[in-house]
């Protein structure tokens, strides 16, 4: 399948003009290829649901890598006790994430807040008191975010920074879905807009960007899985970029991005090679 040319950018269109920088266009065009590749296989004409669920896992399990609990996919897949300590919250969460994720895709464009608020919601579960759960932060209130140490913006930022994102999501626009999820995501982590769990819920928002834009319909591209891959110190140097706010800066995000995507495909076509055998 060929990828159409990205729209030209209109003026208003912010996200659209972050596909014209240096590089961006290629990432686009890798990433498409490389999903229709995955979708390609013989196996996901039988099997899908089965690629969707194990993708789901190994998402969950990048994510709260990426988060500080770096556990064996093994681990993550036999265990049902999730309470017993911060490690384990945090499995807990980014798997609740991956599975409540498909139930939010409808609401999302109509008011993607609402969804960020659900999202913590459900990541946060028992673990933080009621008044500070399911809503951004308050001028003074901490924040616990055990990857990401960038200055941490104010309360009126944070607020208004997350009503213009909301905005860009409702009006849409011409943006490939990789630029508007990078965006998303790169957004959310630099402004930890809530207590806690920030690092999960980015990547859940992202992953629902990708479902919902039409590129990953049947989550099987996990770019949690190689966002843990590419390792923390990348993640850190790529989100610095993003932040830094330069067009070199934001490329090398959105080509980061871009990157996790594909190794989230080369590991469920892995996947789907080993049903093809009859090894999994």
């Amino acid at each position: 399948m060929s990828t159409p040319a990205t729209p030209p950018a209109a003026p208003n269109d912010p996200l659209a003009a972050l596909a014209a920088l240096p590089g961006v266009a290629e990432s686009v065009d890798s990433v498409r290829k490389s999903v229709n590749r995955v979708y390609g296989h013989r196996v996901m004409r039988r099997r899908s649901g089965e690629i969707t669920s194990e993708a789901a896992l190994r998402a969950a399990r990048g994510s709260a890598a990426l988060s500080g609990a770096d556990w064996a996919l093994e681990e993550v897949r036999r265990r049902t006790d999730f309470g017993a300590d911060e490690q384990a919250r945090t499995v807990g969460a980014a798997l609740r994430l991956t599975a409540e994720a498909g139930q939010l895709l409808s609401i999302w464009r109509q008011s993607p807040l609402r969804v960020l608020a659900r999202l913590h919601l459900v990541a946060a579960g028992g673990a933080a008191s009621d008044d500070t759960v399911g809503r951004p932060r308050l001028a003074g209130e901490p924040v616990d975010e055990p990857l990401v140490e960038l200055p941490l913006p104010g309360a009126d930022e944070v607020a208004g920074r997350l009503d213009g994102l909301s905005r860009l999501i409702i009006a849409g626009g011409a943006a490939p879905a990789l630029v508007t999820a990078a965006v998303v995501h790169g957004e959310l982590l630099a402004l930890r807009p809530f207590g806690s769990y920030n690092g999960v819920v980015a990547r859940a928002a992202e992953r629902i960007v990708l479902i919902n834009s039409g590129l990953d319909p049947k989550a099987i591209c996990p770019a949690e899985v190689g966002h843990a891959e590419q390792g923390r110190a990348a993640y850190l140097a790529a989100l610095d970029g993003y932040v830094s706010g330069t067009p070199d800066g934001m490329a090398a995000w959105i080509a980061h991005c871009g990157r996790a995507v594909e190794l989230g495909v080369r590991e469920s076509t892995a996947v789907c090679e080993a049903l093809q055998r009859g090894a999994a």
